[in-house]
């Protein structure tokens, strides 16, 4: 175990990370997708996709222990095109049992990296001791590790938060002995189990982490602009960023930071975001069953709608919808009546889709 240190770090100069290479898997720029419930599932990942500047993408939180029945054709959860990857996919357990038969499934699946979900809050996971609460069983971590690790040559990453409080050495044994187990990149979540989104990240801790283990160690929370991305990689010295709200409210997020952590010639382009909503309608409809669909476009509305002024008229007016047409109708009828607010500049050095802009 390293030894303990203050957590008061500063500043640690890694404001460019460079492209990180794990077994056969190449992730470049070092921005990664957060799994995201409702969120990151085919049809967001492919308007990210059109932007650029996304180096790893995400599923959904998917349970292991339902897994193997999930039909990838028509699951909400697994639906994935050509286009979508790299793809990693997030697993959810509390037991070594269900790791075997879902690491078999994800091979099937062609997955490109599996990832363990051991930072989830909700209580409806922590409930059966998944998610942030495996952090407080460490022998039972260790034999999930192990089999995941006996399992896979595929990259195997974990994803945590800071814990339940806050304690140095807890903690940073804990990630040594996730390391240990075979874990080859760990993603972390700044912000401890009680504290809530609103709540500004702890960046420095991830610093402390970084210098205890020699996996990569990706910084995550509280990421919405480039600055907020300059800044954490200054803080913490991570390795590479996970972005997650701040990428479904601008889809172009990940293409701005990658421009701007290259080093390029950045080039100003202009998007129309009723037609990145309606790219966002048109995916739902080409794969999705109409069951799907609504509940799919009213998590989107929810935060992409507050790059307007009065966005929670939009996200408002499409939540109380009743059919996806209804949705459709008063999103329009709202972009109609805030034409000026429609047009977002970004800041890029990368390419992406003239359709979406």
């Amino acid at each position: 175990m390293c030894p303990l240190r203050s957590m008061k770090v500063e500043t640690n100069v890694q404001t460019q990370p460079q492209a990180i290479q794990i077994r056969n898997l190449l992730i470049d720029p070092p921005l990664l997708l957060a799994p995201m419930v409702g969120l990151t599932h085919s049809a967001l990942r492919r308007i990210m996709i059109g932007f650029g500047g996304v180096g790893l993408l995400s599923t959904e939180m998917l349970s292991a222990k339902r897994l193997p029945t999930e039909n990838p054709r028509i699951s909400p959860y697994l639906i994935r095109t050509e286009t979508e990857s790299p793809l990693s996919y997030q697993l959810l357990t509390s037991s070594d049992k269900e790791i075997g038969r879902a690491i078999d499934a994800l091979h099937a699946m062609k997955a490109d990296a599996v990832d363990l979900n051991m930072g989830c809050t909700s209580p409806a996971v922590c409930r059966f001791g998944a998610g942030i609460m495996l952090m407080e069983k460490p022998d039972e971590v260790r034999r999930i590790v192990a089999e995941a690790r006996k399992r896979t040559a595929l990259l195997l990453s974990a994803k945590i938060r800071l814990g339940t409080d806050a304690d140095s050495g807890k903690l940073k044994a804990f990630c040594s002995m996730l390391e240990g187990e075979g874990i080859d990149m760990l993603t972390v979540h700044a912000r401890f189990k009680h504290e809530p989104f609103a709540r500004n990240p702890r960046w420095a801790y991830i610093a402390e982490i970084k210098g205890c283990i020699k996996i990569p160690v990706i910084a995550n929370g509280g990421i919405f602009s480039v600055e907020d991305a300059e800044t954490c990689l200054r803080v913490s010295g991570a390795d590479g960023l996970m972005l997650g709200r701040g990428a479904v409210i601008r889809p172009w997020l990940f293409a701005e930071i990658a421009g701007t952590i290259s080093g390029g010639d950045i080039t100003e382009r202009v998007v129309s975001l009723p037609d990145i909503y309606a790219a966002f309608l048109e995916a739902l409809n080409a794969n999705y069953r109409p069951i799907y669909r609504l509940g799919r476009l009213k998590e989107f509305t929810h935060y992409f709608a507050r790059n307007y002024k009065f966005g929670h008229s939009l996200a408002s007016r499409v939540q109380s919808s009743r059919s996806l047409d209804e949705a459709r109708e008063r999103a329009w009828t709202f972009f109609a009546n805030n034409s000026k607010e429609s047009i977002a500049a970004i800041a890029t050095t990368v390419g992406y889709n003239e359709s979406i802009g």
